[in-house]
């Protein structure tokens, strides 16, 4: 509810003009909403293990995609189009998604994320070191912009969420009726414990000052917020965790190999088409300068002029409508203003904003754009074309002599979210990889082999990261479980192996063994103790055994047949066992024969051969159980430590196994 004396702001409808909602902030009670969330929230989420979230997550994103037709149906007057609604609501659902089931693939089901392998630093190796991550016991404030209030809240949300962090959501005001929505279903779901979530639809008030250090701030906008934000005494005192996606020149370069008729070149309009077009334009990602060679400029121009002249503008509920509106009218009073900066450097060849025509609305009231066409003839000396980001539908095509040349240009951005490249020569992807990718958050590279599968240049996906250095901000944000470790610290652990097992609930070598009643594999996965460890009989390695298994397998490498050989090679003393031939023995020496618990093995990770087995000598196998991830109702994963020494206990391989167990 907003008061009398509270600082209101009006919302407009993007397509009318006429006042649809008010935002204001004036009677926040800042200290209140960050208390609720450090003392309720946090904690709530800290019991919970990274599976209980994650399923929470899934179960959260199953019940906003039920609810996502009130999201459609508001999201209108923010301008976006059917299709537009899918890349906002959809995505942003679907992204949460993949974080929940990332989560429960990747991380465990317990509190203490493992951040790397275990560093051995003592010669006998009773002092180790561990990375861990833990959820940081403060709160996440995000900081939305306006073109994504569903999308933009979610990508967030999710990782935050997965690692135990509650979160503040402030979303950029022209849309945040949008993102209230989309709130107010989550929380009336009953997913989510008291304190994870909270909204401020306007200004934050006092908020960021109140902050400190194990809070975090996701911040995505413009550059000159981002700075005024970061400068906050609070977050400099501090050193508040600042996260911030903001401003990007990106780019899409042509290869000099791709010519007019082709499907490269085809390729290559529709990107430039739906990257202006999708959003009115108003995408981070958008496409906001084309970086062609000399030669096929004034054919990409015709070819785009022939592409932004089927577009259909207008009232965005209407069917057969490409593009709706911006959203708002300050907006479009922006984009005009900076598309004038551009036309002091570069001449505009598609596109009058005083002369378009708009289908089912009034062009006037409402914050109607037509897609803009421009060339710089001389981008060496522009500026505003490579520095002002003009957030709509304008894009503008130049020229380059050559790939250093295009690669400079494409550098010019000073830092950008996502370039592509359209090429099918691998050599001149590879050469502009290298000149660009230092700049650049994503390189996205396609042609007509990739083209039917291929996301988009301008689509972030929840496994990779999104962001960008210099001007783009300088952060990640995506990116799978790295998004997730945003919002956790990490911390050296150091001390023995069985204390670091404790901490982590992973055994490690070195950390007490059990032995169980009977061989591990007849028990089932909620029986199975972390150490349970299985010591078999040793098993003598023969030259028929060699023998054998070469001829059965075919593989006859000269180390494992000629003794000569073998002993010219400066890794052997002579003849030697295969380590295939070592992993097969292992498995029956270890293996339970019987039907029983384990239901299938599903791989093996971290393989490594240590020192050579010659006929005549012995393995034994140490099979120890060393995590244990529940992975259905029915069954989990047990990963087993495997380890194969000699007769003088020399490791001979070393591996993990993993199997599925029966609950």
């Amino acid at each position: 509810m907003i008061g009398p004396d509270d600082h209101a702001r009006d919302i407009a409808s993007a397509i009318t003009g006429q006042v649809i909602a008010r935002a204001g902030h004036g009677r926040l009670d800042t200290q209140a909403m960050l208390d609720h969330a450090r003392t309720v929230g946090g904690p709530a989420l800290r019991a919970m293990t990274f599976h209980d979230r994650a399923r929470m997550l899934k179960a959260l994103a199953r019940h906003l995609d039920s609810h996502k037709q009130a999201l459609y149906d508001l999201s209108f007057d923010t301008g976006a189009t059917r299709k537009d609604h899918l890349i906002d609501v959809d995505g942003g659902i679907a992204t949460v998604l993949v974080l929940a089931s990332k989560g429960r693939r990747e991380m465990p089901d317990g509190h203490v994320y493992i951040d790397g392998e275990v560093e051995q630093l003592s010669r006998q190796g009773t002092f180790v070191g561990q990375h861990i991550c833990v959820p940081r016991p403060g709160v996440a404030v995000h900081i939305n912009a306006f073109n994504f209030p569903v999308w933009g809240m979610l990508e967030k949300l999710a990782p935050t969420l997965l690692a135990g962090v509650p979160a503040i959501v402030k979303p950029a005001t022209a849309t945040c009726y949008v993102t209230e929505a989309a709130v107010r279903i989550m929380l009336d779901s009953g997913l989510l414990p008291d304190g994870a979530l909270q909204l401020v639809s306007g200004g934050l008030g006092d908020m960021l000052d109140r902050l400190n250090g194990q809070d975090v701030v996701s911040f995505t906008g413009s550059a000159a917020t981002a700075l005024k934000l970061r400068q906050t005494p609070a977050i400099l005192e501090n050193a508040v965790r600042f996260i911030a996606e903001q401003d990007s020149l990106n780019a899409s370069i042509l290869g000099p190999d791709v010519q007019p008729g082709t499907e490269a070149f085809a390729l290559f309009l529709r990107e430039v088409q739906h990257e202006m077009t999708v959003k009115a334009g108003q995408k981070c990602t958008a496409i906001r300068r084309m970086i062609v060679p000399r030669a096929q400029v004034a054919a990409v121009i015709e070819g785009l002029r022939d592409a932004l002249g089927q577009i259909t503008i207008g009232d965005p509920r209407a069917d057969g409508i490409h593009m709706g509106a911006l959203v708002s009218a300050a907006q479009k009073r922006d984009v005009l203003e900076k598309a004038a900066l551009i036309g002091q450097e570069a001449t505009r060849v598609f596109g009058d904003p005083d002369t378009f025509t708009v289908l089912g609305a009034d062009r006037d009231a409402g914050a109607f754009v037509p897609p803009m066409l421009y060339h710089c003839a001389d981008p060496d000396s522009a500026q505003h074309v490579h520095h002002t980001e003009v957030f709509g539908p304008l894009a503008t095509v130049m020229g380059y002599r050559d790939l250093p040349h295009a690669a400079e240009l494409a550098n010019r951005g000073q830092g950008s979210l996502v370039a592509s490249v359209i090429t099918d020569d691998p050599s001149v992807a590879r050469e502009l990889t290298l000149s660009i990718a230092a700049f650049h958050g994503r390189v996205y590279i396609n042609n007509a082999t990739s083209m039917a599968e291929s996301t988009g240049h301008g689509a972030p996906l929840p496994h990779l990261i999104h962001g960008g250095p210099g001007r783009a901000g300088g952060s990640e944000e995506l990116g799978g479980i790295r998004a997730v470790k945003h919002y956790m610290h990490r911390t050296a652990l150091q001390g023995s192996p069985e204390i670091l097992s404790a901490i982590t609930g992973t055994w490690m070598p070195g950390s007490p063994e059990a032995t169980g009643p009977g061989h591990p594999f007849t028990r089932r996965f909620d029986q199975l103790t972390i150490g349970e460890t299985l010591h078999t009989p040793p098993r003598l390695i023969s030259s028929d055994d060699i023998d054998h298994f070469a001829t059965f397998t075919g593989d006859r490498f000269y180390a494992h047949m000629d003794d000569a050989a073998a002993a010219r090679n400066p890794f052997f003393p002579g003849r030697v066992a295969h380590g295939y031939l070592l992993l097969s023995f292992a498995a029956g020496m270890f293996v339970q024969p019987d039907e029983g618990p384990v239901l299938a093995n599903t791989g093996l990770d971290s393989l490594r051969f240590m020192k050579p087995v010659t006929p005549g000598d012995s393995i034994t196998v140490r099979l120890t159980v060393k995590a244990k991830t529940p992975r259905t109702k029915s069954y989990g994963e047990v990963r087993w430590h495997v380890t194969l020494t000699n007769q003088t206990d020399d490791p001979v391989a070393e591996y993990d196994l993993l199997t599925m167990v029966a609950l």
